[in-house]
C-alpha cells in the first residue's frame, strides 16, 4: 500500500519559501508543492526580492536569544553546505569579514561566536571612516541567484512540486490546493498551508498583515574578481555601506535601508552616493593595475560597474511572524503556518525549522 503523505502547500518561492519547502519535503511523509507567481529561474523583477540580495551572513540578532538561535542554525547549515567539494560549494564564498561601527557596542560583541572572531586594532581603522571600533571574523557570502536555483533543484529532486499562480485569497488554496494552477479538474485541498509570501503577506486576502512593509535596498554590481574579502561600515547616522564579493568575481556594493519606500527602480543620485561610500570603504575596488601605478580615484571604478539593482526587503513591525492559525474547509480544520517578515537568507534555515515544527504540532491536533 502506498504511503499516505500529508499534502503541504507553501505559498512563495523566495529564499524563505524554498528553504521551508525543502526542509519539509526532505523529512519524508509529506508531499510539498510550492505555489508562487515568480520563481528563481525567472528574469529579475522587483516582485522577487531574493535575487537582488547581496548577500552575506552577518547576524543582526543583537542580543535577542531567539533570533540568535535562528541565525546560528542558518549559519552552521550554510557553512556545512559551503565546504570545499560539497554539493553547494559554488553557491558560496568563504571570506574574512570586517565590520566597522560608528559607535561602541556592548561587550562581548554580539558577533563574537563567529569563526576566528577578533577585535580590530583601532590604529588600523581607516581615518576616513570615522569608526569607533571594528571586528573581524570568517563568514560566507551567497551568490543569491545560484543559491536560490540550487534550493529549487534540490527540492524538485527530492520529489517536491511547483505550480505557478497568483493567489488572491488564502481560501483559494485551502479549498482547491495546487489544482487551481496545475490544470487538474478536481480540487486537491491541502492538509496544511505555509505562508512564506514575504511582502505579499500584506496583500494576500485572508492574511492582509498590515505590519508588513518594504525596506528598500539599492545596490550596484561591479566586476572585481580580485576582491576576496567583505567589509561593512555602519555609521552613527544610520548609513550602511557594504562590500560583498561573490565566488563569480562580481561584487555587490551597497546600500540603503529605506523604510516604507516602494520605488522599484534605481535612483541615480542614490547610485552615486553608494559608489562614493563604497569606494571610501574599499578603494581596492579600483583595478590592481591602476593601483600599482598611482593613487586610485572613484572614476577608476565606473568602467567596471555592471548593473544597478533595487530590492524591496519584506520587513515587518514586531519582527518575524512564526505562528499557526486555523481555517475551516468543509468541516475540516486546516492549519495556516506563517513564516515571513524575518531576516531573509541569514535566518532562512532557522525559521524553516521552526515552521516545520509548528506544522507537525498542528497536524497532531487535526
Amino acid at each position: 500500500m502506498a504511503e499516505q503523505l500529508h499534502k503541504v502547500i507553501v505559498i512563495g518561492a523566495g529564499v524563505i519559501g524554498l528553504t521551508t519547502a525543502l526542509k519539509i519535503q526532505e523529512k519524508g511523509g509529506y508531499a510539498v508543492t510550492i505555489v508562487a507567481e515568480v520563481f528563481p529561474t525567472d528574469p529579475k523583477t522587483v516582485k522577487y526580492t531574493s535575487l537582488w540580495a547581496g548577500a552575506h551572513h552577518v547576524s543582526h540578532a543583537d542580543g535577542d536569544p531567539v533570533q540568535l538561535k535562528i541565525d546560528q542554525e542558518t549559519f552552521y547549515t550554510m557553512w556545512k553546505l559551503s565546504e570545499p567539494g560539497g554539493a553547494a560549494e559554488k553557491c558560496f564564498l568563504r571570506v574574512d569579514q570586517t565590520e566597522y561601527y560608528g559607535s561602541k557596542s556592548l561587550l562581548p560583541d554580539p558577533l563574537s561566536w563567529m569563526p576566528n572572531f577578533r577585535y580590530v586594532d583601532e590604529a588600523s581603522i581607516p581615518k576616513v571612516l570615522d569608526a569607533a571600533y571594528g571586528v573581524n571574523f570568517k563568514t560566507l557570502t551567497i551568490d543569491t541567484p545560484v543559491y536560490c536555483n540550487y534550493l529549487l533543484s534540490r527540492f524538485l529532486a527530492a520529489g517536491g512540486q511547483i505550480a505557478r499562480g497568483s493567489v488572491q485569497h488564502i481560501d483559494q488554496i485551502v479549498e482547491g490546493g495546487a489544482s487551481l494552477f496545475n490544470g487538474a479538474t478536481i480540487p486537491q485541498p491541502p492538509d496544511v498551508v505555509i505562508v512564506c509570501a514575504g511582502l505579499g503577506a500584506r496583500f494576500l486576502g485572508g492574511i492582509e498583515d498590515k505590519d508588513c512593509y518594504p525596506l528598500r535596498g539599492q545596490t550596484l554590481m561591479v566586476r572585481a574578481p580580485w576582491i576576496r574579502f567583505g567589509r561593512t561600515h555602519s555609521t552613527r547616522e544610520g548609513l550602511w555601506t557594504y562590500i560583498i564579493p561573490r565566488r563569480s568575481g562580481d561584487v555587490i556594493v551597497g546600500g540603503t535601508k529605506l523604510t516604507d519606500d516602494w520605488y522599484p527602480s534605481p535612483r541615480p543620485e542614490t547610485a552615486e552616493d553608494i559608489l562614493r561610500r563604497g569606494f571610501a570603504l574599499c578603494p581596492e575596488l579600483a583595478p590592481p593595475e591602476v593601483r600599482a601605478e598611482r593613487e586610485p580615484t572613484i572614476d577608476d571604478v565606473r568602467p567596471i560597474i555592471i548593473s544597478h539593482g533595487v530590492g524591496l526587503r519584506p520587513a515587518r513591525k514586531g519582527g518575524i511572524r512564526l505562528d499557526v492559525r486555523w481555517i475551516e474547509n468543509k468541516g475540516k480544520k486546516v492549519p495556516i503556518v506563517s513564516n515571513y517578515g524575518g531576516q531573509g537568507f541569514q535566518s532562512s534555515w532557522g525559521t524553516a525549522s521552526i515552521a516545520a515544527e509548528l506544522m507537525e504540532n498542528a497536524l497532531r491536533e487535526v
